[in-house]
């Protein structure tokens, strides 16, 4: 078993000020794969004041200077990618080419578009033709809170953009996947970044996350997680008045006309719900059909789901995993049984373990049809691999299911009528819509409407997260 007891703060891996230890569980054997310390205040002070000193040099370091340590963190990322992805696998039980590739692969992707960001980025700049001008600065220490499900790409959408334009961070990873952020921690170092810029401590939402939030001395938090947990860490802000940004749930609808490609549109769609064990919070989790193509729509996804294979993590290939945790598991049996129970037509999965499995936190891929928005399969974010189906007749009643959500965070829709795609892209509340497939390029926006969020990653909008704007008069 892996001991990864120690803190990474000043440049340092340091213990806990108080010993208190958790264990990793490997979601495909249910057994303890690593043990972590549990931070606490102290530690978190520790951590803070470490950041508070190093910003004051860093802060006034040149962007060039800020550009070749990106760079080197570039050169470490590649080289030691299955590092990573080893990480990744053991923690959250992501088959090995998922976390070898997707999850892992993820650093280096984001890490590619806030490097050209950050070239193109200029700090200072005159207010029209006067001698007036409009600076953007370091808005200082950040708090940076990641979740388990795609540990490597919301800790590359934190930290990354915060070091880069000036800012010294704080990272809690979740304590249910904390391996991936100790590898990161371990690269950041070797890329040469001076003592105090990046702090990690482990522990919990309650013992450093919170603490955190509440801190005088950290300038901004940001988030990504449960829309529940996010409320709570905008209240713990709220009394030292610091910048929240936010990326949170999703239940987004994946609107499919009965003119589109629908052997194409319902595979990718049914595909797109599983990966990741359905722990994506943007995954098209809602599929609204066109009435006139609706059965013929929902055999094609029950065929779909019925050949999404599950299999061991250790295996290479495109099989789904485990869910993270025997929380998460239990959760998502629950929801599984109120679709059953509140008269949802199951045309594939259910509840229990998939054939074969009886260890693991292993889930079968649901599809559930004859959904209608109330249902609670339709409604909450369930976090899993399960699929509900919603017929619908006219475009404005797929338009008006789709926004029938407090999340906001993605849409998706399907048919070979650009007018018509861009005309309903246009009318979605949701921070991004993907037409027939499409997906976003590296450097992006990345976030959401409503309850999905506050704030954009990735980019120059994720540079801009962490900078403060400054007007000089003369």
């Amino acid at each position: 078993m892996l001991d990864k007891t120690k803190f990474y703060i000043n440049g340092e891996w340091v213990n806990p000020v108080e010993p208190k230890t958790l264990d990793v569980i490997d979601p495909s054997t249910e057994e303890a794969c690593a043990v972590i310390s549990m931070g606490g205040e102290a530690d978190v002070n520790k951590a803070v004041a470490s950041a508070r000193e190093a910003f004051e040099t860093y802060s006034q370091t040149s962007k060039e200077e800020r550009l070749q340590l990106l760079k080197n963190l570039m050169d470490i990322m590649n080289k030691n990618n299955a590092d990573m992805g080893e990480a990744v696998r053991l923690e959250m039980g992501a088959p090995k080419t998922l976390a070898d590739n997707s999850q892992a692969g993820s650093g280096p992707w984001h890490l590619g578009g806030f490097i050209e960001a950050l070239e193109e980025f200029e700090d200072e700049s005159k207010y029209r033709d006067t001698e007036k001008v409009i600076r953007h600065e370091p808005i200082g220490v950040c708090g940076l809170i990641t979740p388990w499900n795609w540990p490597v790409n919301q800790i590359a959408l934190k930290v990354i953009p915060a070091v880069a334009v000036g800012c010294t961070v704080v990272l809690k990873p979740s304590e249910i996947a904390p391996l991936s952020a100790m590898v990161f921690a371990e690269w950041m170092d070797q890329a040469g970044f001076p003592k105090g810029v990046f702090n990690l401590v482990n522990g919990d939402g309650p013992s450093v996350g919170s603490v955190m939030s509440k801190h005088p001395d950290i300038d901004m938090m940001s988030f990504t997680g449960s829309t529940r947990a996010g409320v709570m860490v905008t209240k713990d802000a709220a009394d030292t008045v610091k910048r929240v940004s936010l990326e949170l749930g999703g239940k987004s609808p994946n609107i499919i006309f009965a003119d589109a490609d629908l052997q194409k549109a319902v595979k990718r769609g049914v595909l797109h719900c599983m990966n990741n064990t359905g722990q994506s919070c943007n995954a098209p989790t809602r599929m609204l059909i066109e009435k006139s193509a609706y059965e013929e729509a929902v055999k094609i996804a029950e065929e779909t789901a019925k050949s999404v294979k599950v299999g061991p993590t250790t295996e290479e290939g495109r099989h789904m995993g485990p869910v993270v945790s025997e929380l998460q598991f239990n959760k998502i049996q629950g929801l599984i049984q109120a679709g059953i129970d509140e008269g949802a037509r199951l045309v594939a999965g259910g509840v229990g373990r998939p054939e074969g499995f009886e260890k693991g936190y292993y889930i079968k891929p649901t599809v559930f049809a004859d959904v209608n928005n109330e249902m609670t399969v339709a409604a909450e974010e369930i976090f899993g691999p399960v699929l509900a189906m919603i017929p619908f007749e006219t475009e404005e009643e797929a338009i008006k299911i789709g926004n029938d959500t407090p999340y906001g965070l993605a849409a998706y829709v399907q048919t070979q009528d650009l007018d018509k795609a861009n005309r309903v892209a246009r009318k979605l509340r949701a921070g991004m819509v993907h037409m027939n497939g499409g997906d976003l390029s590296q450097g992006m926006p990345f976030g959401g409407y409503k309850q999905s969020g506050i704030g954009r990653e990735g980019g120059k909008w994720g540079l801009e997260d962490f900078l403060e704007t400054k007007a000089i008069t003369c």
